[in-house]
């Protein structure tokens, strides 16, 4: 998939952007009195906040085989290439397992659709989706990542693929490897150089001394 073409069709998860951009980062371990440094990260946000999202590093949702799964899957979705790293390098994975703790309707839908995905993998090749080879999880992929296309009898597929790519072009572009990869570069403090000499001339000011 061309990552950069295809963005705009995805479109993002209708998720906070405080949410979706403290989500890709890793737990980070807090000593008992925090430093300024650490303050000064968490500056305009209230205690309970703070406090919530502690709480839900803390806890652990997905299984040990589902978060293989769930990387394999990201990294389908958005693999490496030569501008920037994959999925799993931008941390998609810690991404979705602290948004479904944080938006709870996600865990049905989501467990439900790693389930159908090693059911029907162990119908069609007697073995789970991550131990399938590479060329057989593509195939797999390929009969739900296209809902017009799909069989009718694979429509749960399609569902729970839907969701986890939406869920993982959410996660790689609010990353800081996924802001890069579409070349988003922000404001630029000091770098303005004046009123260009376009629009000066268009309203007749370029021999204006400012």
């Amino acid at each position: 998939m061309n990552r950069r073409d295809s963005i705009k069709a995805l479109g993002l998860t209708a998720l906070s952007t405080t949410v979706l951009i403290d989500a890709c980062k890793q737990p980070e371990t807090k000593t008992a009195v925090e430093t300024p440094e650490e303050t000064a990260k968490e500056a305009g946000r209230e205690e309970w906040e703070i406090d919530r999202d502690k709480k839900l590093k803390a806890e652990t949702f997905f299984t040990k085989h589902e978060m293989a799964t769930i990387t394999i899957l990201a990294d389908i979705i958005i693999p490496k290439d030569d501008i920037s790293g994959s999925a799993s390098d931008a941390k998609v994975p810690d991404f979705i397992e602290f948004i479904v703790k944080d938006i709870p309707e996600h865990q049905v839908p989501m467990r439900g659709g790693l389930k159908w995905l090693d059911v029907y993998c162990m119908n069609k090749f007697q073995k789970p989706f991550i131990e399938t080879s590479e060329k057989e999880q593509i195939s797999v992929i390929d009969e739900i990542a296209y809902p017009k296309k799909a069989r009718p009898e694979m429509q749960a597929g399609v569902t729970f693929f839907k969701r986890m790519r939406s869920l993982t072009a959410s996660g790689f572009y609010t990353s800081e490897i996924g802001v890069k990869d579409i070349g988003y570069a922000g404001n630029a403090p000091n770098q303005w150089t004046g009123v260009p000499d376009d629009v000066l001339k268009q309203y007749g000011m370029q021999n204006v001394k400012i």
